[in-house]
């Protein structure tokens, strides 16, 4: 994240310790609260509990059984038209999930130390929604509605296809990281792509929410 002259800022916030996921949640709690550039004029999403966006479907597909572990490629958004490389990432020497390096905006982060997108559990995909001059990969992130296609191409030559079930924008205050970050339901394959949300904070030089897209494995060729 940068601040308005395009350089990194140093401050992130710190998210409060859940069980295993202590470090996780720590590290995805302060890449959240850190900034990802001046918006060009609009704020994003509105923060609530979930985003109305579009007309959900009246079944979503069953889910499949997870598959084994595989690093992920890429990850494909048919309708947001994204198609962008996944790096590994770790954390940094303060505890933090280093998002994608500053200078990559259309690159997506997977933290490595975690699920890999396919196998049972939630995997975590995170991006960055703008920079100082431009829309980055996750920008349109917030608009995606139930029912929407996420795939992840994997290095064992599958496509893992995940169907989009739930959109939130969480504030950063009283962040509920149990509902962002963990498993919906037990013994599935989920994927949860994450972003910043809300308006951009001109005084704390962050914005006030996250939009977290959560989704689970409906398929793989």
């Amino acid at each position: 994240m940068t601040d308005e002259h395009g350089h990194p800022t140093g401050g992130t916030g710190r998210l409060v310790t859940v069980l295993a996921w202590a470090l996780l949640l720590l590290g995805l709690w302060l890449w959240g609260r850190a900034t990802t550039g001046v918006p060009r004029g609009t704020d994003g999403p509105a923060t609530g509990d979930r985003v109305p966006s579009g007309t959900a479907p009246a079944f979503l597909p069953r889910p499949a059984a997870p598959l084994g572990d595989a690093l992920p490629r890429r990850v494909d958004i048919p309708r947001l038209s994204v198609q962008a490389p996944v790096v590994a990432r770790g954390l940094d020497a303060e505890g933090a999930v280093d998002p994608p390096p500053f200078d990559q905006p259309d690159v997506v982060g997977w933290y490595a130390a975690g699920t890999r997108p396919g196998a049972r559990g939630a995997a975590l995909l995170v991006g960055h929604v703008d920079t100082t001059t431009r829309p980055a990969v996750f920008y349109k992130l917030s608009t995606l509605a139930p029912g929407a296609t996420v795939r992840v191409v994997r290095s064992d030559g599958k496509t893992a296809e995940f169907t989009v079930d739930d959109v939130r924008v969480l504030p950063r205050d009283d962040f509920d990281a149990r509902q962002a970050y963990g498993s919906h339901r037990a013994g599935r394959a989920e994927l949860r792509l994450i972003t910043c949300g809300g308006s951009f904070d001109r005084a704390t030089r962050s914005y006030t929410a996250n939009v977290v897209v959560s989704a689970y494995l409906t398929g793989a060729h």
